[in-house]
């Protein structure tokens, strides 16, 4: 089953979305910020099978993150952390096949775990 991580206000999102219906892929649609929010072993897990540090997962632009964790240096659990309490801070779309997932920037990335 492949679950797309989704916030339907984001263009880059929707194209992630819009990128596996076109390719015939039947996906469950995860609304992390309203409807599924993470909790701190869920998230730790997705980001354990992306393979990339969650700092790296943080959108930076966010006001959220320039007023009170730019420059911070904070570990992989306190940065977890952080992204459960402001999910918004996570960038997106990220793409997961059950044992995979990626961060599907640009969307053809998600190619790499159908």
């Amino acid at each position: 089953m492949i679950k797309i991580y989704h916030n339907n206000r984001c263009s880059k999102s929707r194209a992630g979305l819009k990128f596996l219906e076109d390719a015939g892929v039947q996906v469950t649609v995860v609304n992390y910020l309203t409807e599924t929010p993470f909790t701190q072993n869920s998230l730790k897990l997705l980001i354990s099978k992306i393979g990339m540090k969650p700092e790296a997962l943080i959108r930076k632009h966010e006001d959220v993150y320039k007023m009170y964790y730019k420059g911070k240096t904070l570990t992989d659990d306190e940065w977890i952390s952080i992204i459960v309490e402001h999910p918004k801070l996570l960038h997106r779309p990220i793409v997961e096949n059950g044992l995979q997932a990626v961060w599907a920037q640009p969307p053809e990335k998600v190619l790499e775990i159908l």
